[in-house]
């Protein structure tokens, strides 16, 4: 395939795209960034808030959710290049206040396994520590009895508890807390100046609210503009504009170098971020075909990619780089049907610029297998989540997805249909177009060690009943 299709970026043309698909697909507002060939392209829609009507700009920062983990991996990354660390360190060894519930467990898990998230560790102890600058501290201490989704080594498990704890690797390493370690070795040295993680930093700027509504229908402004507390920080806060993180991506897409010469990483922690540490079972949610360090890795028809995508209480961000094109797209978004909005766009985007054929959307298989659903039916727990497998009065598989415990006012419960791909995937209808493009994956496995567990959203769900 022709990686270099077309190098031209058409400013007004992508413009009155974006304006045309954030309005079909219920956004209230969009910022856009697209790197061609080192030069960044920048972008605004809609509005921040519709409330006040103030329109979006290129200078307006949104929350990214968890593409704060990029952020995160690239500081360790930092750190390793500069002989604090290796991937391979016990965290145990930096951490000696880090545990599980299994003493033998907690000694398995290292640097890289949290990195790659194939360390075991959960995503959804949503644990409030405070505002204060131990709180990531507390956090790392109240996790201690937090149980593991799976054995370490077993399987990908998305896990933003292991990005706080490498938070706290960062700021017991530097002497400084994550959020100045950011400033002062990455937006700093990158001269990113509308990139933040305090909310009173972000005062200062055009500021996007949160959106939440149901699909089809334009959103409203959310009761809140952010519900994390300040320790989620690591994994899933830096506040930032669409430029910006572009002018990240286009860090890595030069090896290291700010745009003033400056090396910020080696061109072999670059590329060891990009390199595969484990595949994933779950190929559509976040359209992964594996996971680097820090990075999710795509295949698009043998051109390789990485990115990452965010979400954050009706806040979506996404971003897809490809290295052979010397092309990198982000998209910031307030609400609505914003996985629409990515999806319709980055796939003329990427296609234009880079050659690339993004994948159809995920969904049910036509005919549909006949599967043997007893083996499925059942309870799976995790931190923060009870999932509910059974049939209805048809024979139908159904699953309730429940927020329980620090999460339990994240979100009402899910109720939803699951329709056959294979024996062990399916589609999801009724979780909300934000959450998918028309139908979730949800991914039935069981792991090395023999155990069952229920993957949606990249994150394993032991079955217990």
């Amino acid at each position: 395939m022709n990686v270099s299709a077309s190098r031209t970026f058409d400013r007004a043309r992508w413009q009155a795209r974006l304006d045309e698909l954030r309005a079909a697909h219920h956004v209230p507002g969009a910022s856009l960034a697209v790197v061609v060939d080192g030069q960044v392209h920048e972008l605004a829609s809609g509005v921040l808030h519709r409330g006040t009507g103030v329109p979006v700009t290129t200078d307006s920062v949104f929350l990214s959710g968890s593409i704060a983990k990029v952020y995160t991996a690239t500081l360790v990354m930092r750190l390793i290049d500069e002989g604090r660390l290796d991937l391979d360190t016990r965290v145990i060894d930096v951490l000696p206040e880090f545990a599980t519930p299994d003493p033998e467990v907690t000694r398995a898990i290292t640097i890289r396994r949290l990195l790659s998230h194939t360390g075991g560790v959960t995503n959804d102890f949503n644990h409030d520590s405070g505002r204060g600058d131990e709180c990531l501290a507390k956090y790392v201490e109240a996790a201690r009895d937090v149980a593991l989704d799976c054995p370490p080594g077993t399987a990908v498990s998305y896990g933003g508890l292991g990005y706080v704890v490498l938070g706290r690797v960062i700021e017991v390493l530097t002497g400084r807390t994550w959020d100045q370690a950011l400033k002062d070795l990455l937006f700093t040295p990158l001269g990113l100046e509308r990139s933040m993680t305090l909310p009173e930093e972000a005062l200062r700027f055009q500021t996007a609210m949160s959106h939440l509504g149901e699909a089809g229908a334009d959103p409203d402004p959310a009761p809140a503009w952010d519900l994390m507390p300040r320790s989620a920080g690591p994994a899933g806060r830096v506040i930032v504009s669409a430029g910006d993180l572009a002018r990240l991506a286009g860090m890595h897409l030069d090896h290291g170098l700010a745009p003033d010469g400056t090396r910020v990483l080696s061109a072999e922690a670059v590329a060891a971020m990009q390199r595969r540490e484990a595949d994933v079972p779950d190929k559509w949610t976040v359209s992964a075909d594996g996971w680097g360090l820090g990075w999710t890795l795509y295949d698009w028809d043998g051109i390789p990619g990485y990115g990452h995508d965010g979400a954050a209480i009706g806040q979506y961000a996404y971003l897809r780089v490809v290295p052979r094109a010397g092309v990198a797209v982000a998209l910031m978004t307030n609400g609505g049907s914003a996985r629409l909005l990515y999806a319709d766009l980055f796939r003329e985007l990427l296609a234009e610029l880079a050659g690339v054929r993004m994948p159809e959307p995920f969904a049910p298989a036509d005919p549909a297998p006949v599967v043997d659903l007893a083996p499925l039916l059942g309870t799976y727990k995790r931190e923060g989540v009870v999932i509910t497998v059974s049939r209805d009065g048809g024979g139908k598989a159904r699953m309730r997805y429940e927020f329980v415990d620090g999460m339990k006012d994240m979100s009402p419960p899910l109720e939803m249909e699951l329709e056959p791909v294979t024996e062990t995937v399916f589609a999801a209808s009724g979780a909300g177009p934000s959450f998918s493009e028309d139908y979730m994956p949800v991914v039935f496995a069981t792991l090395t060690d023999g155990s069952q567990v229920c993957y949606v959203g990249m994150r394993a769900t032991p079955k217990t009943a």
